[in-house]
């Protein structure tokens, strides 16, 4: 595992990475391709992770093989084929179509701090992932996750919550995703080694 830093982020071989923007301590695993997405803090994606037009939160987890914020093509009209936006691949006459790569660009995804998203699942555009929440392995997220709820199947639903909603609902009041990096680094031990509940009872004062 390499060393991460706060000042670089940790770019494995052979990704491509087109307006993109990195926090702290961030990793992009090898093969991926992010376009147009933030990785705030601490987020990471393991290899071959596909993210466009998104906006990662801190410690976001995301597993191998995944899609996120995934473009669509033009499937109301006459043709949803590339020739119909990405003219000049195919015309030497014509232009490329400016207002659907903005409005497609527009169409944000965004994970919530702390989140985990399994190997080979799909999140579509305009979609959230609140803060702690999982999404399994292959699932298809077409609508809105709520924090802390865990969620699979194509389409994905929620199966059940990782808390119950008084302790999901203390956690999202700590906040302990905002915290300082010397903060987080006194408290290891006890983020490993104590149940949540525990863990709010000593620091939510």
């Amino acid at each position: 595992m390499p060393k991460l830093c706060a000042d670089t982020p940790h770019i494995h071989p052979g990704c491509e990475i087109v307006n993109a923007q990195f926090g702290a301590y961030v990793e992009i695993g090898q093969g991926s391709r992010i376009v147009n997405t933030t990785f705030e803090d601490y987020a990471y994606c393991d290899r071959l992770a596909d993210v466009a037009n998104s906006t990662v939160g801190r410690f976001s987890n995301i597993a191998a093989m995944t899609r996120i914020g995934p473009t669509d093509h033009p499937w109301r009209n006459a043709a949803q084929h590339h020739f119909l936006y990405r003219s000049s691949y195919y015309f030497e006459d014509a232009q490329d179509d400016p207002t659907f790569f903005a409005h497609r660009a527009s169409r944000r995804t965004t994970l919530g701090p702390d989140c985990w998203i399994g190997h080979g699942a799909i999140i579509k555009p305009e979609v959230s992932i609140g803060a702690g929440a999982i999404v399994a392995s292959g699932a298809v997220v077409t609508k809105d996750v709520a924090p802390f709820m865990i969620v699979a199947g194509c389409p994905a639903q929620p199966l059940r919550m990782r808390f119950p909603e008084a302790v999901a609902e203390r956690l999202l009041a700590l906040a302990w995703w905002d915290w300082d990096h010397a903060t987080l680094r006194a408290r290891l031990d006890d983020f490993r080694n104590i149940p949540a509940e525990a863990f709010l009872e000593r620091y939510e004062a």
